[in-house]
Protein backbone atom coordinates (compact mmCIF):
# COMPACT_ATOMS: atom_id res chain seq x y z
CA UNK A 1 0.00 0.00 0.00
CA UNK A 2 1.27 3.27 -0.97
CA UNK A 3 2.32 6.04 1.69
CA UNK A 4 1.13 9.09 1.93
CA UNK A 5 2.80 12.38 1.63
CA UNK A 6 0.84 15.96 2.40
CA UNK A 7 0.68 19.06 0.67
CA UNK A 8 2.21 21.60 2.54
CA UNK A 9 1.17 23.97 -0.46
CA UNK A 10 -1.62 26.80 1.09
CA UNK A 11 -5.41 26.00 1.37
CA UNK A 12 -8.11 28.01 1.37
CA UNK A 13 -9.41 30.02 4.49
CA UNK A 14 -11.40 28.33 6.27
CA UNK A 15 -15.60 28.85 6.12
CA UNK A 16 -17.14 30.35 8.53
CA UNK A 17 -19.91 28.71 11.19
CA UNK A 18 -18.64 24.98 10.23
CA UNK A 19 -18.10 22.31 13.11
CA UNK A 20 -14.81 21.21 12.77
CA UNK A 21 -16.18 17.58 13.62
CA UNK A 22 -18.48 17.60 11.36
CA UNK A 23 -18.15 15.89 7.82
CA UNK A 24 -16.16 18.06 5.20
CA UNK A 25 -18.79 19.95 2.43
CA UNK A 26 -16.32 18.92 0.11
CA UNK A 27 -17.65 15.05 0.04
CA UNK A 28 -14.56 13.66 0.60
CA UNK A 29 -15.62 11.54 4.11
CA UNK A 30 -13.34 13.36 6.25
CA UNK A 31 -14.31 15.25 9.09
CA UNK A 32 -13.75 18.93 8.06
CA UNK A 33 -10.76 19.79 10.12
CA UNK A 34 -9.15 17.08 8.50
CA UNK A 35 -9.49 17.92 5.25
CA UNK A 36 -10.28 21.62 3.82
CA UNK A 37 -10.32 23.14 7.67
CA UNK A 38 -6.77 21.50 7.99
CA UNK A 39 -4.56 24.42 6.59
CA UNK A 40 -3.32 22.12 4.12
CA UNK A 41 -4.25 21.72 0.37
CA UNK A 42 -7.15 19.68 0.37
CA UNK A 43 -7.13 15.99 -1.29
CA UNK A 44 -8.61 15.70 -4.77
CA UNK A 45 -11.62 13.40 -3.79
CA UNK A 46 -11.92 11.86 -7.27
CA UNK A 47 -8.23 12.09 -9.14
CA UNK A 48 -9.76 10.47 -12.03
CA UNK A 49 -12.62 12.12 -12.64
CA UNK A 50 -12.64 13.03 -16.27
CA UNK A 51 -10.76 10.45 -17.66
CA UNK A 52 -12.37 7.79 -19.89
CA UNK A 53 -12.80 4.96 -17.10
CA UNK A 54 -12.36 6.53 -13.82
CA UNK A 55 -14.08 3.40 -12.34
CA UNK A 56 -11.60 1.04 -13.97
CA UNK A 57 -8.61 3.46 -13.10
CA UNK A 58 -9.85 3.50 -9.76
CA UNK A 59 -9.87 -0.65 -9.95
CA UNK A 60 -6.25 -0.93 -11.49
CA UNK A 61 -5.10 1.77 -8.70
CA UNK A 62 -6.65 -0.02 -5.69
CA UNK A 63 -7.72 -3.84 -6.06
CA UNK A 64 -6.21 -5.55 -9.32
CA UNK A 65 -3.08 -7.32 -8.90
CA UNK A 66 -1.93 -7.70 -12.55
CA UNK A 67 -3.54 -5.89 -15.30
CA UNK A 68 -2.72 -3.58 -18.68
CA UNK A 69 -4.19 -0.96 -20.28
CA UNK A 70 -3.11 1.23 -23.90
CA UNK A 71 -3.02 4.79 -22.53
CA UNK A 72 -2.38 7.69 -25.59
CA UNK A 73 -1.39 10.92 -24.71
CA UNK A 74 -2.24 14.21 -26.50
CA UNK A 75 0.67 13.88 -28.54
CA UNK A 76 -0.29 10.93 -29.98
CA UNK A 77 2.45 8.42 -28.23
CA UNK A 78 1.16 4.90 -26.77
CA UNK A 79 2.18 3.90 -23.42
CA UNK A 80 1.09 1.16 -20.96
CA UNK A 81 -0.58 1.07 -17.84
CA UNK A 82 0.03 -1.18 -15.42
CA UNK A 83 -1.66 -1.94 -11.85
CA UNK A 84 2.03 -2.50 -10.69
CA UNK A 85 5.12 -2.29 -11.62
CA UNK A 86 8.22 -4.07 -10.03
CA UNK A 87 9.20 -2.40 -6.84
CA UNK A 88 6.08 0.31 -7.28
CA UNK A 89 8.07 2.08 -9.89
CA UNK A 90 6.38 4.85 -11.54
CA UNK A 91 7.40 4.03 -14.82
CA UNK A 92 10.08 2.10 -17.13
CA UNK A 93 11.02 2.54 -20.76
CA UNK A 94 12.20 -0.64 -22.29
CA UNK A 95 15.42 -0.80 -24.43
CA UNK A 96 13.11 -1.36 -27.65
CA UNK A 97 11.30 2.11 -26.22
CA UNK A 98 7.93 1.05 -24.39
CA UNK A 99 6.86 3.00 -22.02
CA UNK A 100 5.14 1.71 -18.81
CA UNK A 101 4.17 3.28 -15.75
CA UNK A 102 2.71 1.74 -12.96
CA UNK A 103 -0.59 2.86 -11.05
CA UNK A 104 0.07 1.79 -7.91
CA UNK A 105 2.75 3.68 -6.52
CA UNK A 106 5.37 3.25 -3.61
CA UNK A 107 3.99 7.04 -2.04
CA UNK A 108 1.19 9.03 -3.31
CA UNK A 109 0.48 12.74 -2.29
CA UNK A 110 -3.46 14.14 -2.60
CA UNK A 111 -3.73 14.33 -5.85
CA UNK A 112 -2.86 10.60 -7.05
CA UNK A 113 -3.56 12.02 -10.70
CA UNK A 114 -0.80 14.58 -10.17
CA UNK A 115 1.51 12.05 -8.63
CA UNK A 116 1.13 9.65 -12.03
CA UNK A 117 1.09 12.75 -14.27
CA UNK A 118 4.25 13.11 -13.34
CA UNK A 119 5.23 9.88 -13.48
CA UNK A 120 4.53 9.12 -17.20
CA UNK A 121 5.53 13.01 -18.08
CA UNK A 122 9.15 11.45 -16.81
CA UNK A 123 8.79 8.67 -18.61
CA UNK A 124 7.85 10.07 -21.61
CA UNK A 125 11.56 12.12 -21.85
CA UNK A 126 13.45 8.99 -20.57
CA UNK A 127 16.07 7.16 -22.84
CA UNK A 128 15.39 3.87 -24.41
CA UNK A 129 16.19 0.92 -21.44
CA UNK A 130 16.80 3.91 -18.59
CA UNK A 131 15.09 3.97 -15.33
CA UNK A 132 12.37 6.87 -15.24
CA UNK A 133 13.23 9.03 -12.51
CA UNK A 134 10.39 11.57 -12.12
CA UNK A 135 11.82 13.48 -9.04
CA UNK A 136 9.91 12.99 -5.42
CA UNK A 137 6.13 11.60 -5.75
CA UNK A 138 3.90 12.50 -3.74
CA UNK A 139 3.33 16.10 -1.41
CA UNK A 140 4.57 19.37 -3.41
CA UNK A 141 7.26 17.05 -5.11
CA UNK A 142 4.59 15.98 -7.74
CA UNK A 143 4.90 19.36 -10.02
CA UNK A 144 3.94 17.50 -13.17
CA UNK A 145 0.98 17.77 -15.30
CA UNK A 146 -2.20 15.78 -14.25
CA UNK A 147 -3.38 12.71 -16.47
CA UNK A 148 -6.38 14.67 -17.39
CA UNK A 149 -4.00 17.25 -18.97
CA UNK A 150 -1.69 15.07 -21.15
CA UNK A 151 -4.09 12.12 -22.26
CA UNK A 152 -6.43 11.85 -24.74
CA UNK A 153 -9.44 11.79 -23.29
CA UNK A 154 -11.27 10.66 -26.62
CA UNK A 155 -9.50 7.13 -26.34
CA UNK A 156 -11.33 4.68 -23.91
CA UNK A 157 -9.45 2.36 -21.09
CA UNK A 158 -9.69 -1.11 -22.60
CA UNK A 159 -8.17 -3.05 -19.13
CA UNK A 160 -6.52 -6.72 -19.81
CA UNK A 161 -6.51 -8.64 -16.77
CA UNK A 162 -2.94 -10.90 -16.05
CA UNK A 163 -2.62 -14.25 -14.70
CA UNK A 164 1.05 -13.65 -13.53
CA UNK A 165 3.35 -10.45 -14.23
CA UNK A 166 5.46 -12.23 -16.69
CA UNK A 167 4.57 -9.11 -18.96
CA UNK A 168 7.26 -7.11 -16.52
CA UNK A 169 9.95 -8.84 -18.45
CA UNK A 170 8.49 -9.01 -21.78
CA UNK A 171 11.32 -8.62 -24.31
CA UNK A 172 13.79 -8.90 -21.69
CA UNK A 173 16.45 -11.55 -20.59
CA UNK A 174 16.35 -11.28 -16.85
CA UNK A 175 18.79 -12.63 -14.90
CA UNK A 176 18.38 -14.80 -11.83
CA UNK A 177 17.46 -12.05 -9.37
CA UNK A 178 14.59 -10.93 -11.85
CA UNK A 179 13.09 -14.09 -12.32
CA UNK A 180 13.06 -15.30 -8.73
CA UNK A 181 11.17 -11.88 -7.66
CA UNK A 182 8.87 -13.05 -10.55
CA UNK A 183 8.40 -15.40 -8.82
CA UNK A 184 7.41 -14.40 -5.95
CA UNK A 185 5.44 -11.91 -7.24
CA UNK A 186 3.25 -14.13 -8.95
CA UNK A 187 2.78 -16.39 -6.10
CA UNK A 188 0.83 -13.46 -4.36
CA UNK A 189 -1.83 -12.77 -7.11
CA UNK A 190 -5.01 -13.86 -6.59
CA UNK A 191 -6.96 -15.17 -9.40
CA UNK A 192 -8.88 -12.47 -10.82
CA UNK A 193 -11.29 -12.07 -13.75
CA UNK A 194 -13.46 -8.59 -15.10
CA UNK A 195 -16.78 -9.30 -16.00
CA UNK A 196 -16.95 -9.32 -19.88
CA UNK A 197 -19.52 -6.27 -21.10
CA UNK A 198 -19.88 -4.78 -17.10
CA UNK A 199 -17.62 -1.74 -16.19
CA UNK A 200 -15.31 -2.05 -14.10
CA UNK A 201 -16.84 -5.33 -12.27
CA UNK A 202 -14.42 -7.93 -10.71
CA UNK A 203 -14.57 -11.25 -9.76
CA UNK A 204 -11.78 -12.35 -7.24
CA UNK A 205 -10.99 -15.69 -5.42
CA UNK A 206 -8.52 -15.50 -2.40
CA UNK A 207 -9.32 -18.97 -1.24
CA UNK A 208 -11.09 -21.88 -1.78
CA UNK A 209 -14.33 -21.06 0.75
CA UNK A 210 -15.59 -18.17 -1.08
CA UNK A 211 -14.77 -15.76 -3.96
CA UNK A 212 -16.52 -12.09 -4.10
CA UNK A 213 -17.21 -9.85 -6.80
CA UNK A 214 -16.03 -6.65 -6.21
CA UNK A 215 -18.02 -3.70 -8.25
CA UNK A 216 -16.57 -0.29 -8.72
CA UNK A 217 -19.56 2.34 -9.55
CA UNK A 218 -19.89 5.36 -11.22
CA UNK A 219 -22.46 7.14 -9.63
CA UNK A 220 -22.13 10.05 -7.04
CA UNK A 221 -22.06 8.19 -3.64
CA UNK A 222 -24.90 9.44 -2.21
CA UNK A 223 -26.85 9.18 -4.98
CA UNK A 224 -25.72 5.41 -5.52
CA UNK A 225 -26.11 4.53 -1.28
CA UNK A 226 -29.87 5.83 -1.77
CA UNK A 227 -30.43 3.51 -4.45
CA UNK A 228 -28.37 0.23 -2.99
CA UNK A 229 -31.02 1.06 0.52
CA UNK A 230 -33.71 0.64 -1.53
CA UNK A 231 -32.60 -2.56 -3.35
CA UNK A 232 -31.56 -3.55 0.65
CA UNK A 233 -34.62 -3.38 1.59
CA UNK A 234 -36.68 -4.72 -0.73
CA UNK A 235 -34.56 -7.49 -0.86
CA UNK A 236 -33.27 -7.22 -4.24
CA UNK A 237 -29.79 -6.35 -3.08
CA UNK A 238 -28.02 -10.26 -3.52
CA UNK A 239 -26.80 -11.54 -6.73
CA UNK A 240 -28.50 -14.93 -6.00
CA UNK A 241 -28.55 -17.80 -4.33
CA UNK A 242 -25.38 -18.26 -2.02
CA UNK A 243 -24.74 -14.61 -2.40
CA UNK A 244 -24.18 -12.19 0.79
CA UNK A 245 -23.55 -8.33 0.11
CA UNK A 246 -20.46 -7.92 2.32
CA UNK A 247 -20.22 -4.35 2.41
CA UNK A 248 -18.51 -1.57 -0.15
CA UNK A 249 -14.95 -0.04 -0.25
CA UNK A 250 -14.59 3.80 -0.53
CA UNK A 251 -11.86 4.63 -2.93
CA UNK A 252 -11.13 7.98 -4.60
CA UNK A 253 -14.48 9.12 -4.31
CA UNK A 254 -16.09 6.17 -5.58
CA UNK A 255 -17.98 3.39 -3.64
CA UNK A 256 -17.19 -0.43 -4.23
CA UNK A 257 -19.93 -2.45 -3.48
CA UNK A 258 -18.48 -6.34 -2.61
CA UNK A 259 -20.54 -9.78 -2.75
CA UNK A 260 -19.61 -12.98 -1.29
CA UNK A 261 -19.92 -15.29 -4.02
CA UNK A 262 -19.75 -19.30 -3.90
CA UNK A 263 -16.44 -20.18 -4.74
CA UNK A 264 -16.93 -22.98 -6.96
CA UNK A 265 -18.55 -20.95 -9.72
CA UNK A 266 -16.92 -19.59 -12.15
CA UNK A 267 -16.82 -16.10 -12.78
CA UNK A 268 -17.99 -15.98 -16.29
CA UNK A 269 -21.78 -17.51 -14.62
CA UNK A 270 -22.13 -13.86 -12.62
CA UNK A 271 -22.43 -12.02 -15.60
CA UNK A 272 -25.90 -13.22 -16.06
CA UNK A 273 -26.72 -12.20 -12.05
CA UNK A 274 -24.73 -8.90 -12.34
CA UNK A 275 -26.12 -7.80 -15.36
CA UNK A 276 -30.04 -8.16 -13.95
CA UNK A 277 -28.69 -6.30 -10.89
CA UNK A 278 -27.24 -3.49 -13.40
CA UNK A 279 -31.07 -3.33 -14.19
CA UNK A 280 -32.35 -3.33 -11.05
CA UNK A 281 -30.15 -0.46 -9.64
CA UNK A 282 -30.30 1.88 -12.71
CA UNK A 283 -34.51 1.63 -12.20
CA UNK A 284 -33.79 2.66 -8.20
CA UNK A 285 -31.58 5.05 -9.60
CA UNK A 286 -34.09 6.99 -11.19
CA UNK A 287 -36.25 7.09 -8.02
CA UNK A 288 -36.15 10.74 -6.35
CA UNK A 289 -38.27 10.37 -3.23
CA UNK A 290 -37.43 10.56 0.12
CA UNK A 291 -36.06 6.73 1.59
CA UNK A 292 -39.22 4.95 3.79
CA UNK A 293 -38.16 4.11 7.31
CA UNK A 294 -37.09 0.63 6.17
CA UNK A 295 -34.85 2.09 2.86
CA UNK A 296 -33.52 4.27 6.29
CA UNK A 297 -32.45 1.42 8.35
CA UNK A 298 -31.11 -0.67 5.63
CA UNK A 299 -28.72 2.42 4.45
CA UNK A 300 -27.60 3.04 7.63
CA UNK A 301 -26.59 -0.78 7.65
CA UNK A 302 -24.98 -0.76 4.30
CA UNK A 303 -23.26 2.50 5.89
CA UNK A 304 -22.02 0.31 9.19
CA UNK A 305 -20.18 -1.95 6.55
CA UNK A 306 -18.17 0.60 4.04
CA UNK A 307 -14.57 0.88 4.38
CA UNK A 308 -12.43 3.66 2.99
CA UNK A 309 -9.25 2.54 1.20
CA UNK A 310 -7.92 6.33 -0.10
Amino acid sequence: MASRKRSTAPAAPAAEGINPKAPCPCGSGRRYKHCHGSGYAPPVTRPFEGLPGEADWVALRELVPAATATLTTTEGREVTLASVLPGGAPGLVRANGEILVGAQLATSSDDVSRDLGTALAAALEAPKGAPVDPGPIGGAGSAGPRLQEILDLSKPLDVVVHDSFDFWLEGTEPGAAARAGLSQANEAILPTVRLEGLEAAYWVRPGNERAHLRWVRPEKEEQLLDALARLSAAEEILLGEGTRYAGAFRAHGLVVPVWDLPADTPAAEWIGPATEFQARLEKALTVTTPLDADERRARAGLLSRQITLR
